[in-house]
């Protein structure tokens, strides 16, 4: 049996996504809207396996293959016969969920390789014996035979995604190395060209040097077209002794059916704004063109308040492990009108908020741009896993200028992070009832303050590309140094470009320590309906739940590479979720604990099973008058060293914290097998289908269970998903040399 840290466990916890009602409530064309982009979504969520190993292609159509031909029950009947016990069946649907639902066979969290939990010989005879294999023999076992090996495999280098030595990743070739990936943000920075749409392949050229292709995603490859801005960038470039080319094309079969999808929702657009954002994000995935995604998602930004929002793209970066390139992933929801209506009062107090962060005046940013915040309830969100909210869009200049979006989804908060009792670990008992009743409560404050207030804050000294600085270098004054502003932003620097390994987890504890410090504002708690001793309650539960989170945060760590895992370069955190970004809790947590005074303590003990186990302890009474104290002085820290661009400053104060080691009184090392013996595994979440009869367009539900959310992907292509099968496949054999080592040679490729 594998190492339980890279299975999903048989009694892992599934749940349906409820939207129902929302879906109601919308009007015909609103549904057939929602229907058209739902569908890009899906199919754009395909590109995410090849974003992730060489294998996921292949175990993805194999996969799906089996269950087509088969469902569920009536493979169950087959495995069974081949002589599977009913635990190793469930286990294999368990793995098949969680490849669905992960995009791949890395944890979409924590980018942990997990493997089917059964024993290799009899997955494979369930396989070449199924009604799959006997429709399709060779198709079916030239699958097997090139993801088979590789679907159970974990050899050190495959256990997590990382780059070079570190682990495996397909946004750059197997040979690639951190200094490569530096080399290539250097040229993409020299060329003006961002990395969120691209790939990076590297070969050695007859003369010995590195030959370097940036591959874009588009529809289009290399045929020429009325399309001055991206043509005039595909060739080829001499860099600091290497050569690089630009191409295009990457999921090119792909993104031909997102954009036929966004033809068809743009015919039935609320407003000019949305007709506008699709146009562009149509000219974004066929000519593989960033700015015009940023156009799009400036139309996005004034679209104010729709019924059905949506966001599509190449968006989030936590998985590339140099933190530039994009996965692609796509939502589509509804408003939740009640927890909106909360967040618009919250939005409409920021700039009296933002005055009681613990930075001067001259390091917020020149005027607040009141940001569009609703709570939504998901129908659709394909990509690699469900966050609980989102604060977007990522691209900095826009933020600084355009603005943002901070979206909450509900009905994702709903399921995904209710807590047993008997499942509760690290609380003591009398903790225990007061942190399942108020969890919930206290997360919707720290998500609203943490997206709004936290990314929402703080401004970046720049000086553009005339030579002026957006702050007035007299007079601005460093409160660290007591002096004036030594470092900035030089034009075409971004809070990406020049944090990179650190930039997300760094700026996700900014975030999370803004919401800590707000949270403790009585106007704050007004807003979401909370006072007196329940004020008091959500405001311990909110900064317990942190302590807590720091502390199962370890599971991120790699003491064998003394990384985090998880923690590639961002800007703001856009995907809000209390497993995302462990390190930024682990950080607060120490924050809290070098404050001392017993403010917070972490005790290893002994469970009642036997089993070492620990215990957090948050005195209630010291957080205000120790906690508090701590916390600003930290914030201001990092808000400072953000500002000034201080990259030095800022790793040496964050790496600091970050720093795992087994001195007492916590042992941390220690205690991260502790974590590991006591951890839950992630739920699975099953979301609906729609379909569309005639004009009218229905929402197709499943049940929450590994079998229910298998079933909800074999009805997800109905038209073409094997051709889709065929295409993934293609797509990854036409690459599959990048990954190999100069002995092998490819076999059984479908």
């Amino acid at each position: 049996m594998a190492d339980t840290q890279y299975i999903l466990p048989n009694d892992i916890g599934v749940s349906s996504l409820d939207c129902r009602e929302a879906f109601r409530l919308l009007l015909p064309t609103e549904r057939l809207y929602a229907h058209h982009l739902s569908r890009a979504a899906w199919y754009g969520g395909l590109a995410v396996l090849l974003q992730t190993s060489p294998e996921a292609p292949y175990i993805y159509a194999l996969l799906s293959r089996l269950f087509r031909a088969q469902d569920p029950d009536q493979l169950r009947q087959h495995a069974l016969a081949e002589g599977l016990t009913e635990e190793e069946y469930q286990a294999f649907l368990v793995y098949t969920a969680g490849v669905y639902s992960n995009m791949g066979n890395y944890k979409s969290f924590g980018d942990t390789k997990f493997v089917p939990n059964l024993p290799k010989e009899k997955l494979e005879r369930v396989i070449l014996g199924s009604k799959a294999a006997e429709q399709h023999p060779e198709e079916v076992r030239g699958l097997w035979q090139t993801c088979g090996e590789l679907m159970f495999s974990l050899e050190s280098r495959l256990r997590h995604l990382g780059l070079g030595k570190e682990g495996i990743t397909t946004y750059f070739s197997g040979n690639c190395t951190m200094e490569d990936a530096k080399l290539a943000q250097d040229f993409l920075d020299s060329q003006n060209l961002s990395a969120y749409n691209t790939r990076l392949f590297k070969e050695v050229g007859q003369d010995g040097k590195p030959c370097y292709e940036v591959r874009l995603a588009s529809v289009l490859s290399t045929e020429p077209i009325l399309d001055s801005e991206m043509n005039s960038k595909l060739k080829s470039y001499e860099f600091q002794g290497s050569n690089f080319r630009v191409t295009r094309g990457d999921y090119a079969p792909i993104l031909q059916k997102v954009v036929e999808h966004l033809e068809k929702a743009k015919a039935y657009a609320a407003t000019s704004h949305q007709e506008q954002m699709l146009a562009q994000y149509i000219e974004s995935f066929t000519h593989g063109s960033v700015e015009a995604h940023k156009k799009g998602s400036r139309f996005w930004i004034q679209d104010k308040g729709p019924i059905v929002e949506s966001y599509i793209g190449f968006i989030e970066s936590y998985r590339d492990p140099f933190g530039s390139r994009g996965e692609f992933e796509g939502f589509v929801a509804m408003v939740n009108k009640a927890m909106s209506a909360k967040f618009e009062w919250l939005v409409a107090s920021a700039e009296q908020l933002l005055k009681e962060l613990p930075w001067p005046p001259a390091f917020e940013k020149d005027k607040f741009l009141t940001p569009d915040f609703t709570s939504l309830d998901v129908l659709t969100f394909a990509g690699s896993g469900i966050p609980a909210g989102i604060n977007i869009p990522n691209y900095d200049d826009l933020r600084q200028t355009e603005g943002f979006k901070n979206v909450s989804l509900g009905n994702v908060l709903a399921v995904a992070y209710a807590t047993q009792r008997e499942k509760l670990t690290f609380l003591e008992e009398e903790d225990k009832d007061l942190y399942i009743r108020w969890k919930g409560p206290s997360f919707d404050v720290q998500v609203g303050l943490h997206e709004l207030l936290g990314h929402g804050s703080g401004k970046l000294f720049v000086q553009d590309e005339k030579g002026a600085f957006n702050f007035d270098q007299e007079t601005v004054i460093n409160p660290e140094t007591g002096e004036q502003i030594q470092s900035w932003y030089r034009s075409g620097e971004t809070w990406d470009s020049k944090f990179s390994t650190i930039a997300s987890s760094y700026e996700e504890c900014r975030a999370e320590s803004v919401g800590l410090y707000l949270c403790l504002n009585p106007q704050v708690l007004e807003i979401f309906g909370f006072e007196g001793a329940d004020a008091e309650d959500v405001v311990y539960v909110n900064w317990l739940n942190m302590v807590r989170a720091g502390l199962l945060a370890l599971e991120f760590y790699t003491p064998e590479a003394s990384s985090w895992r998880q923690v590639g370069a961002r800007g703001p955190l856009r995907r809000e979720e209390p497993e995302a970004h462990m390190q930024a809790r682990f950080v607060i947590l120490r924050v809290l604990l070098e404050a001392g005074e017993g403010l917070v303590t972490v005790t290893p003990t002994t469970g009642s099973d036997g089993r070492p186990d620990a215990q957090v302890h948050l005195d209630r009474n010291k957080i205000r008058t120790v906690g508090k104290p701590a916390l600003e002085r930290f914030l201001r820290r990092l808000q400072v060293l953000k500002s000034t661009g201080d990259v030095a400053g800022g790793r040496a104060l964050y790496e600091g914290y970050a720093a795992v080691t087994d001195a007492p009184p916590e042992c941390f090392l220690s205690l991260r097998d502790t974590v590991l013996l006591r951890k839950e595994a992630r739920k699975l979440i099953v979301q609906p289908n729609t379909r569309l009869k005639g004009s009218e367009v229905q929402l197709l539900e499943y049940e929450a269970s590994a079998a229910g959310l298998i079933r909800s992907f074999s009805e997800r292509f109905p038209e073409d998903g094997p051709e889709l099968e065929e295409i993934l496949t293609q797509l990854a054999t036409a690459d599959a040399r990048f990954w190999k080592c100069p002995s092998e040679t490819p076999s059984g490729q479908a």
